[in-house]
This record gives structure tokens, sequence and C-alpha cells, in this order.
């Protein structure tokens, strides 16, 4: 049976395995604000990894608020937002709200993140809402796939995992 999310009840399938905590954080090209790419890297930093559609939604504006909010709370995390935006949508968007704690990168160009982390919805080339706290030895202390998109994911277990990392 093949994985899937549910968008407003309609289900969507994802492309990607399911990873689960204990296993090696899978590496990735992503896209900076600066246009160039961004790979998971050697680590040696607590990652939170907050996946979202697009931050022009109401749940993916308020998660990724949220986790700005937590990060400036927590020396030594680091919050990144991953979604299908532009990173020029991405800059304007965190410019509009003053985020500017989470880094913003996109999976526009080869969609690897999605693919590798499960978190792609195919038919409609957006991500599922998913959490994936990676920690310094890059590998997952903790993963969530929000089973209804339009659902928010659960903080609280995400930054008790981040701080437990630490």
């Amino acid at each position: 049976m093949s994985r899937q999310t549910t968008l407003k009840g309609n289900p969507l399938a994802l492309v990607g395995p399911e990873l689960k905590a204990g296993d090696a954080a899978p590496d990735f090209e992503l896209i900076g604000s600066d246009l160039k790419p961004v790979t998971l890297g050697a680590g040696g930093t607590v990652r939170v990894f907050s996946v979202v559609p697009s931050l022009d939604t109401p749940v993916c504006d308020a998660q990724t608020k949220r986790f700005n909010d937590e990060v400036a709370k927590m020396d030594g995390l680091e919050v990144i937002t991953v979604s299908m935006d532009l990173p020029f949508a991405q800059s304007r968007w965190c410019g509009a709200f003053g985020v500017d704690k989470v880094k913003m990168l996109s999976d526009h160009k080869t969609a690897s993140f999605g693919t590798n982390y499960g978190t792609l919805i195919e038919p409609l080339r957006i991500e599922s809402r998913a959490i994936f706290v990676v920690g310094k030895d890059n590998v997952l202390k903790h993963v969530e796939y929000v089973g209804e998109v339009a659902e928010h994911p659960n903080y609280d277990a995400a930054l008790a995992a981040a701080k437990a990392a630490l």
C-alpha cells in the first residue's frame, strides 16, 4: 500500500520513505535565499526541519511563526522551514512578518528533500506537513508526519525532542 496524506479529507499519495527516529537523516539539495544549494552537511548542530506546503496558507504561516518564536528561546538550535515556495517568495514572506530566526530553504528545484524524507505530494508538487528533529550526529531524533495537511504538528513533542538533543 502506498503512503498517503490527506488535504481537507482528500487522500493524496506521498513519494519517498517513511522515516523514523533513529534513522540516519538523508541528504538533500535545497536552495537558499541566495539561490545557492544547501545540503544536510556534516552535522554538529541540532536542527528542526519544519516542512510546510506553502507559506501562503494559514497553518503554514502559524507554524513558521511559532518556530521563529521558539528558536529564539533555545541556544544552539537551528530551525529550517522547507517548502516548495520559491526563495524570493520565502524572503518576501519573512520580511512581511518579521520572521528572522528561522532559515528558509526551497525544495522547488529538485524536490530531493520531499523525495528523500517522504514528504513530496507528487500530484501537486508540494510538501506535506512534517517535522524532523536532526541531532548533532545527523540522526533523526523525532519524526512527525502530520496525517492531515490542514492540521498543526505537535509543537511540544518536536521542541522537547530538540531540547533533549541539545
